[in-house]
């Protein structure tokens, strides 16, 4: 069987880690793979670029191919902070939107990890698709993509033939999927040992941050939330949150809607999800006191949505993500 052919797109300040990180996964699986009697590598990898030269972020060069076809190709992500000109960045970027949209015309598999996805999507190629990428840039993807379905919450998404990840570590995610459909599910739990990676996880939700998440614009909603926050382990009453505010509860769920795309009780189960990741990590107290500390007087309903939300029970969550 010819080895599935990868090549991963280099350019100027693309993430070197994210350039190597599923190669390198890819050749650990090989090796595991011969351990187990394979006779010929299962990857044919290369680094590819539109250009002769290429400095990724931190200054490092990069040898690059010229494009060539391939049967896989992964797009990295690059720097992105409130101080970039996204609108600069992905404008000097377009021989690589060029490519992506060849390759991909070609019936090239094209994967974007990270913030990878927005130069993915320049390329006109996640429109009317479902899409995830780091959920610290979700907002601003969604603002800029308006005809992506985006999935904040979800790790890896493949839609028709494009996927994309969510941020830095989550290649390893995709690298592993990859691994167990050309290997199967021996090799890629054995590589996952090997490099102690997850293979478990189903969401980036346990990860997000929303003190980090940006703000401007978001006054009525910040107020709602601090609220919400403040008042965890209380029954939730749209009235009662409408009348703390001055408005009636129409405008309550239109106002915080608009500015957080949510209604307040599913930020509420977000918050209290998020209460309960912490007491899990950092306490002994048990599931269902937890369950209690944060709102819910049914130990079995907390553990459901808790499941929905981070993709393991509160159990196995702690088994996990414990702090000794």
């Amino acid at each position: 069987m010819s080895p599935l052919r990868v090549g991963v797109l280099a350019y100027p300040g693309c993430f070197a880690s994210e350039v190597f990180g599923v190669p390198d996964l890819l050749a650990m699986a090989t090796h595991v793979a011969a351990a187990h009697g394979s006779l010929q590598p299962a990857y044919e990898v290369s680094v590819v670029s539109p250009r002769r030269r290429v400095v990724a972020s931190g200054g490092s060069a990069l040898d690059v191919s010229a494009i060539r076809p391939v049967d896989v190709l992964i797009v990295p992500g690059f720097e992105l902070s409130p101080t970039v000109d996204l609108d600069a960045t992905l404008a000097h970027l377009g021989p690589e939107a060029a490519s992506i949209r060849s390759q991909a015309a070609s019936g090239t598999a094209v994967v974007s990890i990270c913030v990878g996805a927005f130069l993915v999507a320049e390329a006109g190629l996640l429109g009317g698709r479902e899409a995830t990428t780091s959920w610290l840039f979700a907002d601003r993807f969604a603002d800029r993509y308006t005809d992506v379905r985006l999935r904040p919450e979800s790790l890896v998404v493949t839609d028709r033939g494009v996927t994309t990840t969510a941020a830095f570590s989550a290649m390893y995610d995709f690298a592993l999927q990859l691994i167990r459909e050309h290997d199967g599910p021996h090799i890629a739990r054995s590589t996952a040992r090997i490099a102690l990676v997850d293979d478990a996880r189903s969401t980036q939700a346990p990860y997000v941050d929303p003190g980090l998440m940006p703000t401007v614009g978001k006054e009525f909603s910040l107020g709602v939330k601090r609220w919400l926050d403040q008042n965890l382990n209380a029954r939730y009453d749209l009235a009662a949150l409408a009348q703390e505010f001055h408005v009636s509860t129409r405008t309550m769920l239109r106002r915080f809607g608009a500015e957080a795309d949510e209604t307040p009780l599913a930020y509420l189960q977000t918050a209290r999800v998020r209460r309960a990741t912490h007491l899990l990590e950092t306490t002994d107290r048990t599931v269902a006191r937890i369950a209690a500390d944060v709102g819910y007087r049914d130990p079995g309903a907390f553990s459901g949505i808790f499941a929905r939300h981070t993709g393991r029970s509160p159990r196995e969550y702690r088994a996990v993500f414990r702090r000794r």
